[in-house]
């Protein structure tokens, strides 16, 4: 059983720059593909980044792409989401998620991931 505890969210302005990280217990974390999904009040809970076991096959969804970064540390158990130039509708609950597939199409639908943290929320005013 793994856990999931995310930390780093918070209210910025437009513009400004958040770190996420997920610290990760009770499991073996460098067998899990990680991901960062978030969901918007009112909204679906989607995929925003994911990353490898090793960390060498990530994906972002387009409208992240060239502003956030996913990463891990796999000696520390934890994955982080570098968020820059944030904007209001960035605003969500972001959630870190474990599964044991690959990075790959699967790996972006949130029903294939087996842990999931308790969320952290990020708001961005304009």
């Amino acid at each position: 059983q793994v856990q999931l505890v995310e930390s780093g969210g918070g209210l910025v302005p437009a513009g400004d720059s958040l770190r996420l990280s997920c610290a990760a217990s009770g499991g073996t974390f460098s067998s899990y593909t990680m991901g960062w999904f978030r969901q918007a009040s009112g909204k679906e809970r989607d995929v925003v980044a994911a990353i490898s076991r090793s960390g060498d096959n990530i994906y972002y969804t387009d409208s992240v792409k060239g502003r956030f970064t996913i990463s891990r540390d796999n000696s520390k158990n934890t994955v982080y989401l570098q968020m820059n130039s944030l904007k209001p509708e960035d605003t969500a609950v972001y959630y870190c998620a474990a599964t044991k597939l690959p990075v790959s199409t699967r790996s972006t639908r949130r029903s294939n991931y087996d842990y999931w943290g308790q969320g952290t929320q990020v708001t961005v005013s304009s």
